[in-house]
């Protein structure tokens, strides 16, 4: 904003410091000075004042207060003795109605009346200054009341008092020599200015002959027929004072921030005006300005000649009026805050250069009275900080902050998930984030519905696909699968191609409802809890039982667990009807006598509901139960320097009997000598008798302490081989 320096210069009688000087200062404690140029006898400085101090501070006075509280200079500001005509009211010219709905737009309304007035050119002073701040002149009247805005902050608009219509078309009244003359008898009905919202489809033409089309978002200014302004934004072309004006009623007023914002941004027009009205005015400096104007106008105009009477009384609409805030503040609180001791004296000196009045409560306390125009203080912190830039904050010494520096709560939660997160990001998994909801359809398809009291309905849902909340993660990952698996290749059952193959995992909430009855007093009706679970599932597409299997053991392997092992999965009769999980290819993920998850593989039926390619495997494990039975500690087995010898074994067994009971009679047999089993081929196909299937191992022998020779392996192959032959329905095969 542009700011005249001979103006500022107006509010005192010492002398300023030099453009540049000043400039340096209000850049160090007020706001930045981003440009000073000379414009004939005065200097412009283009003060980029902060949004915060646009209330007070887009006016001349507001920043010579500014001045006046840095250089500690004393601020005279002019105030033109006021002359007002007993014999003639305001109240019998002009009536405000602010309708009660609009009084939250409109919070204040002041209207002077001046009558006699003579529209010619503004003397030249004024029109330099406004010059300098970028304002074109226009006549005495307007000129003046631009001024005033200029000078105080506070917009102001005028109207020509006979173009405002009144609802009683017989008041009219030439000049007012009738009324002195008793000519004219006023009526008891004074014209009318509204405060209302435009109506739909209302026009106005402004007074820079351009029309707007209102609606019942903008603020007017009208009579009793239409609208004379946009409010705090344009005037109107109706009422527009001109050389004729001989009555001129003299609006300011006090407009809601957010109203004003709206209406200028449904127009599009963006003023001086409008401007400050955007940043919230005081509403206490309507009748400040309007006094300073009409004071000027009488004074201007009797320099030229003229007689103007300003009528007695402000119209004056203030519904609730605004005081002074009182804030306490501690002396103490200062010096912590700040990080400097200032002196009590000189707290209190700059609090009174900046306008605050103040009280002392004790000597280490004030009660501070912030004036209204001061709108951006509300608290001490506010205080201190006005405190701080006037006393400079060059002035306080720089200190590093002292402070006990306490490590943090270790989050065991946390840390494990980023645990669990690695691990499988490393096994070729990728991590995947579902919504919490399911639908319907969800429920119906992993045959959710005999638990269906147990799932958790949402009051409001957004659609029909987000009516429940997940009970369990499985849903949104075989989800996932089905919308991805169109844009790869149909998976290769041969092991050794991972083409096609998708390994995602999700570690998040699901939620359940169980029911507590109270027995105690049977009246009662049941207590209805959720519960809130942590899980841990992943899918992996394609025959991978065993792959899902080794994944599991590698996770438990590197969080410290061990005890580990999978027991047969026994459903109930009803589940066995209804259950998604292939029937010979699930189990029980166990630690000790503890469950803690589940493996399987899903169904033919739930793979063709879903409309997947091939198989799919899932585990589900209890992520809580994880997390409490890791352990960071791991036994550390240096690597054998004798070299590893590897011998397969075939064998053909019932299909009923366990994998884990083969391993358990080869590990037995071949004891501390078989460093590792894997099963690398399940087989069931033609060659192979009805109701048997052939089992194939890589036995990997390994010494601690001496290399095996070939006598020693071929001597644990033929224990390992008679061990297992000894169970007579198996067959090692040759």
């Amino acid at each position: 904003m542009n700011f005249s320096y001979n103006w500022l210069q107006s509010f005192f009688k010492r002398k300023l410091p030099s453009p540049e000087k000043l400039a340096d200062l209000l850049s160090r404690r007020f706001a930045e000075v981003e440009e000073i140029r000379k414009e004939n006898k005065d200097f412009v400085l283009d003060i980029d004042i902060r949004p915060n101090r646009a209330g007070d501070c887009f006016s001349h006075l507001g920043t010579a207060r500014e001045v006046a509280a840095i250089l500690n200079f004393k601020l005279q500001i002019a105030n033109g003795k006021l002359i007002e005509d007993k014999k003639l009211k305001a109240k019998n010219f002009i009536h405000v109605d602010v309708r009660r709905q609009h009084q939250q737009a409109c919070s204040r309304y002041t209207v002077r009346v001046i009558c006699d007035v003579k529209v010619g050119p503004s003397p030249k002073w004024i029109q330099e200054r406004l010059k300098v701040c970028g304002l074109r002149t226009i006549n005495n009247i307007v000129d003046i009341a631009n001024y005033v805005m200029l000078e105080t902050g506070q917009p102001l608009h005028a109207f020509d008092f006979f173009k405002i219509e009144s609802e009683n078309s017989k008041f009219e009244i030439r000049n007012s020599k009738q009324i002195q003359n008793s000519k004219f008898k006023i009526p008891n009905e004074p014209k009318k200015i509204i405060v209302r919202f435009a109506k739909k489809g209302e026009k106005i033409f402004t007074l820079d002959n351009e029309e707007y089309d209102l609606d019942n978002d903008v603020l007017v200014i009208a009579d009793s027929k239409e609208s004379l302004a946009i409010a705090g934004i344009k005037g109107g072309k109706k009422a527009e004072i001109t050389e004729q004006t001989k009555i001129v009623v003299l609006e300011s007023a006090n407009f809601n921030p957010k109203v004003i914002r709206g209406g200028s941004r449904k127009i599009d027009l963006k003023t001086d005006a409008s401007r400050r009205f955007e940043h919230e005015i005081d509403p206490n400096l309507t009748e400040i300005a309007i006094n300073r104007a009409a004071g000027l106008i009488q004074e201007i105009a009797r320099q030229q000649g003229g007689y103007p009477k300003v009528t007695h009384g402000l119209v004056d609409f203030y519904p609730k009026k605004v005081l002074p805030k009182k804030i306490k503040l501690d002396l103490n609180y200062v010096a912590s805050l700040l990080g400097v001791e200032i002196p009590n004296s000189e707290i209190k000196n700059i609090l009174k250069r900046l306008s605050f009045k103040y009280n002392e409560n004790s000597s280490r306390c004030l009660e501070v009275l912030a004036p209204t125009f001061r709108l951006d203080v509300s608290i001490p912190e506010d205080l201190i900080e006005e405190i701080g830039r006037i006393y400079g904050y060059e002035k306080i010494p720089p200190k590093l902050p002292f402070s006990t520096l306490i490590p943090p709560k270790r989050n065991l939660e946390v840390f494990w998930e980023d645990v669990i997160k690695n691990i499988l990001k490393e096994a070729g998994f990728t991590e995947v984030y579902n919504y919490s909801f399911i639908s319907e359809k969800d429920i119906s398809i992993y045959q959710l519905n005999q638990h269906k009291s147990a799932v958790l309905e949402v009051e409001n849902p957004t659609s029909a696909d987000y009516q429940y909340l997940r009970p369990s993660l499985i849903p949104g990952l075989l989800k996932n699968i089905a919308k991805n698996q169109r844009f790869l290749t149909e998976p290769r059952i041969r092991a050794s191609s991972l083409r096609g193959e998708i390994k995602i995992f999700e570690l998040g909430k699901t939620f359940k409802k169980f029911s507590i009855f109270n027995y105690q007093f049977s009246n009662k009706p049941e207590i209805k809890n959720i519960s809130e679970k942590r899980m841990l599932s992943g899918v992996i597409t394609g025959d991978a039982f065993y792959e899902a299997k080794g994944v599991i053991d590698l996770l438990l392997n590197k969080m410290g667990i061990s005890n580990v092992w999978y027991n047969d999965y026994q459903p109930t009769p009803e589940e066995s009807k209804l259950s998604i999980w292939h029937s010979s290819k699930r189990a029980e993920i166990k630690i000790g006598q503890e469950e803690i998850g589940f493996l399987g593989e899903v169904s033919p039926k739930t793979i063709s509901d879903l409309k997947l390619k091939g198989k799919a495997v899932v585990f589900d494990v209890d992520f809580e139960k994880l997390q409490k039975l890791a352990s960071e500690e791991h036994e550390y087995q240096p690597i054998s320097p004798y070299p590893a010898a590897i011998r397969d074994i075939a064998i053909l067994a019932p299909r009923n009997v366990k994998v884990e009971e083969v391993l358990n009679v080869i590990e037995t047999a071949g004891g501390e000598l078989i460093r590792d089993i894997d099963l690398f081929d399940i087989y069931e196909g033609e060659e192979i008798p009805e109701g048997k299937k052939n089992l194939a191992f890589h036995i990997i022998y390994q010494a601690e302490d001496h290399t095996l020779s070939s006598k020693e392996i071929d001597e644990i192959q033929n224990k390992t081989i008679k061990a297992l032959e000894q169970e007579t329905e198996w067959e090692v095969r040759r």
